[in-house]
Parts: C-alpha cells; structure tokens; sequence
C-alpha cells in the first residue's frame, strides 16, 4: 500500500488551538503527515514558554502570531523536542531572545547539519520557505526542569527512539505529557533516525508516568491508548524483519510483501521500509541510532510508494 497522490488544489485545515490544560495550548497541524506536526504553549503571569515550532517559514510566522495572541507574552524558552526540521525549522522566530532547550544530541545533530533547502527533492511541491538555523542554546543529558511560575514541566531524555535525541515534556501536577514524535496519533511511527528496541524502552518509560492527557508529535491530541497502537505498529516491524533478515530479503522487498493489517489506516505508510532498514540494522548488531544511508532509503520508500513523491501538504 502506497500515499495517495496528491490532487491539485488539495488543502488541509486550518491549525487547531486546543487548551488542553489550564493556560497551557496544543498547537495541532491536522491531517499529521509529513511536516504538519503538533507544537504546544505554556502561558506564564510574565512569559510564555514553547514545545517546539513548525516546518515552514509562512507556518512558523503563524505560529509566532498565534503564541502572540494567545498570550500578549514574550518568549522566554523554548523546548524541541528532537532535532527535525518540521519541529525545528520555526526556531529562528522565537530565538533570540528565547533560551532554545533541548537533549544534548539534538543540538549536535543541528549543528552537523544546518539548515534545511526552501525546496527539497523529497518534498518537491512544499516550499519551505527561508529558515535560519537556530540550534539549542541550553542542553542536558538526561533529565531538566523547567518552571512557568510554580508550574514544573519535566524534560525526559527517551532516546534512541523516533530520533537519537527524543525528549517528552512532562507535566505531573495535570498529568499532561508532550510526546514529541514518540507517539504518532494516526500517522505511521519512523525509526529511520532511532531504534526500533529503544522506542519500545521509551514507551514503557513514559507509559509509567501515568499521562491522562498525550499531545503527540504528529496527530489529534490523544490518551494513553495511543502508545499501545505505537508499541503494535512497532512489535509489528520487529517480527516481520526477523523473519526478512533471516531470509536475506531486502527491505523494500519485504515491504512490498507485507499486508499492513491493522496499520493500513496510518498516514504516510512508505516509512515502512525505512524502519526495516532500522529494524535490520540493529539485528546485524549496530549500535542504537548508528548512521544509515538516507537518501538511499528515502529512494526506496519513494518507489513504495509507486514512484510519487512523498506526500507532504506543509
């Protein structure tokens, strides 16, 4: 099963404001595929505190003018929850003078690679706009607090997982959990940047904090259940590539064989061939997040999806 392509004139919705707790915002970038990720607001009596940004120029400066509005605040920190463009790319509107945090990693990964092209052969009808990179300023290894006022929010390191340098922002006092990409809601989990063991380990580790309230990376803002759909999907991959790597069959070529059952509703299903990739590359005993060949893999899963272009309508 491949992306549909995409019909002339195709819109999605409007982002969605949901106040998800007291004073503290969901920003949702509905239908969650490709770069419409989900970012989030924490208003403070003096300044607003930020869970990451969007993908594109024109998105980041709504963003930007929705955080004014919702707040009249300045920004003082802003949190990524992993180094990917879609969750990154809108730093440069906030910082300076907001403190940009993140997990160690995340700024490492950002200053190897800066920058992300206005127009990228993956995503050739998106126009990404002109986004300065803005890596972290303020890093930690594996654990942080960050107040807004007296309410403390908790930075958890949980990669290797979607990325290297996953981290999920805790609220226990409203038992509220941003889970950056760590949970996809509707849209197809991707471990191409990850490990598929260590995002089985960062979803029991976030699983017992007792969330009532998930907002995911991708995908409506959800509750727990989300995690066992994510924790599926993944047990999901991890058998088939067994048995692929046992038989010596290519990634694609697994992919292609694969019914996807109960996952075939999940958005962006091509991603499929790069978490076997993954999957096979911790099974030849490579280290969690070691570096896999991207751009041969994202060829790959380009001819999954029937040779168009991955389905991007940021």
């Amino acid at each position: 099963m491949s992306s549909q392509p995409i019909p002339p004139g195709t819109t999605v919705p409007a982002p969605e404001v949901q106040e998800v707790s007291d004073g503290i915002f969901a920003y949702v970038q509905l239908d969650g595929s490709w770069f419409l990720n989900n970012a989030g607001c924490i208003r403070g009596a003096r300044s607003a505190t930020l869970i990451d940004t969007v993908g594109t120029e024109a998105r980041a400066r709504a963003w930007h003018a929705t955080v004014a509005k919702l707040t009249g605040l300045p920004v003082s920190a802003l949190i990524n929850t992993h180094h990917h463009a879609d969750h990154t790319n809108g730093n440069f509107m906030f910082s300076p003078p907001a403190a940009v945090i993140a997990q160690e990693r995340c700024r490492e990964e950002m200053v190897a690679n800066p920058g992300f092209p206005r127009r990228s052969p993956l995503f050739p009808n998106t126009d990404f706009g002109d986004c300065p990179p803005t890596p972290p300023t303020v890093t930690f290894a594996e654990r942080m607090e960050v107040f807004v006022d007296d309410l403390r929010i908790e930075l958890i390191s949980v990669g290797p997982a979607h990325t290297t340098n996953d981290l999920v922002a805790w609220i226990p006092d409203r038992k509220l959990l941003f889970s950056g990409d760590v949970i996809f809601n509707g849209g197809t989990p991707f471990a191409v940047f990850g490990s598929i063991a260590g995002w089985f380990e960062a979803l029991d580790t976030i699983q017992a904090l007792g969330a009532e309230t998930i907002v995911p990376g991708h995908g409506a803002v959800c509750g727990p259940a989300a995690m066992e759909e994510v924790r599926a999907y993944l047990r999901f991959i991890d058998a088939a590539a067994r048995r692929g790597f046992e038989a010596g069959t290519p990634p694609l070529e697994l992919a292609r064989g694969l019914e996807l059952g109960p996952f075939a509703h999940l958005c962006d299903p091509e991603r499929i061939v790069g978490n076997l990739h993954r999957a096979y590359s911790e099974l030849r005993g490579e280290p969690r997040g070691a570096a896999l060949p991207l751009m041969e893999m994202f060829s790959e899963m380009v001819e999954y999806n029937g040779g168009q272009p991955l389905r991007c309508l940021a």
